[in-house]
């Protein structure tokens, strides 16, 4: 293998720029040319691609966000799509590339590397941690740091007003985020989707926190299926007395940011282990982590298969939460 391309797909997440640094700097030690396509699939079908060398990644390891850029990519949904972005890579003298991103950008690289037997390796980027196959992707840490420094700045003033005060974070159908951070910075009640709460067990635990604390924090995954945040505010002051009900939405200030190190440490790693496994003809596969070592993980598993949280988490945050 003499060249070899990487994009990032999808939403950013921090430790992109960590991670492409690895890729190119570990394809350098080997002799191999890496080749950077801006603006993921859309700009590998506009031909937006350049070589990437070793010293113009310097001073990247630090930065949130993808120096590649990344955008969202109708065209590649259609086979006449994904053939014009193969006939770039093949202009370009390219012989596998490597994709970071979350669930959908590795989709779309299982089905080009089966439509054109393409040598395809993914790393999972992504701040939900929703990706099979590995304990965690780059970007969850930062995104959880981030949200634990917004708790308990928020937590502050609930504590004053004596509010409920529920905090919304980023996670689709997956809890992970929400979980862990809830834990983290100690909520009295963590509400997530794969935990199927109806909303009176969530007005009956709420009003036996409530009884011993007048100051909660609620973190409320965004998949979760109380209506508007609007609406489930409402709901409480509805059916708690005297309640001081007020909400935030974190929003895309979780993505952003810069990466926390053992995000850092993870994109290194992986990004390192992705060279030594594309040049040993390894394709079709995800780079993931496993009791801390680096595994490879067929994208056919990865994307069809899908991560469970560890619900043990909730029993214990309701025990040591609730005084």
């Amino acid at each position: 293998m003499k060249n070899l391309a990487v994009l990032t797909s999808g939403g950013d997440s921090p430790g992109m720029n960590a991670c492409i640094r690895a890729i190119v700097r570990s394809a350098n030690h080997k002799n191999i040319n890496t080749f950077g396509i801006q603006y993921g699939y859309n700009g590998l079908i506009k031909n937006n691609i350049k070589i990437l060398l070793p010293e113009e990644v310097s001073n990247t390891i630090h930065i949130g966000g993808t120096i590649l850029k990344s955008a969202r990519s109708e065209e590649f949904f259609s086979k006449k799509g994904r053939k014009k972005a193969y006939q770039n890579l093949k202009m370009n003298n390219i012989d596998g590339m490597i994709v970071l991103g979350g669930d959908g950008s590795l989709t779309g690289a299982k089905i080009f590397g089966d439509e054109f037997k393409f040598n395809i390796i993914g790393i999972p980027c992504t701040i939900d941690n929703d990706v099979y196959g590995t304990d965690y992707s780059i970007g969850f840490a930062t995104a959880r740091e981030t949200i634990v420094n917004s708790i308990d700045k928020i937590r502050d003033t609930a504590a004053s007003h004596e509010r409920i005060f529920i905090v919304e974070v980023m996670g689709r159908e997956s809890g992970y985020l929400a979980l862990e951070s809830g834990v983290a910075s100690g909520a009295e009640l963590i509400l997530i989707p794969e935990n199927k709460n109806s909303m009176t067990d969530v007005i009956n635990k709420l009003k036996k926190i409530n009884n011993k604390k007048k100051s909660v924090i609620i973190v409320y995954a965004e998949g979760c299926k109380f209506g508007s945040l609007n609406e489930f505010s409402q709901k409480i002051k509805d059916s708690i007395s005297n309640s001081n009900v007020r909400f935030s939405i974190l929003g895309h200030i979780q993505r952003g940011g810069i990466p926390s190190p053992s995000d850092r440490i993870l994109a290194s790693i992986l990004g390192y282990e992705s060279i030594n496994q594309i040049i040993k003809g390894k394709t079709n596969k995800m780079i993931g982590i496993k009791n801390q070592k680096p595994i490879l993980i067929n994208l056919d598993d990865v994307i069809s298969k899908k991560k469970n949280v560890d619900l043990s988490l909730i029993e214990i945050s309701n025990i040591i939460s609730k005084y």
